[in-house]
């Protein structure tokens, strides 16, 4: 038996925290680029090239870091690996979910 207390998340948890909140925040900014670019209101060709929605995803993945220190992760160890994966889960479920919505002529 180990007698030394464990701070923080497990591993696993870690991951899961990690991952969970990266695509949370892809779907959340995919709505939010949704809203802010008007669609419904405009030619789907001028939202989908909208400057402001990618704006909007970039917020999402940098409002990301303060929200996992709250939540107990610690990011002072990670790593370059770890900032581009969230990035790019980040990335790839706003695109997904923004997809989505310019397709289907979703009014938000």
């Amino acid at each position: 038996m180990a007698t030394e207390t464990q701070t923080g998340l497990s591993g696993h948890m870690r991951g899961v925290t990690v991952t969970t909140l990266a695509c949370l925040a892809g779907v959340a900014a995919a709505l939010a680029s949704g809203t802010l670019v008007g669609l419904g209101s405009v030619p789907v060709s001028e939202a989908a090239t909208n400057q402001q929605a990618l704006a909007v995803l970039g917020a999402a993945v940098l409002a990301q870091f303060p929200v996992l220190k709250v939540v107990g992760v610690d990011v002072s160890e990670f790593g370059a690996k770890d900032y581009l994966y969230v990035a790019f889960m980040t990335f790839t479920l706003w695109f997904i979910a923004f997809g989505i919505l310019l397709t289907s002529g979703a009014a938000l």
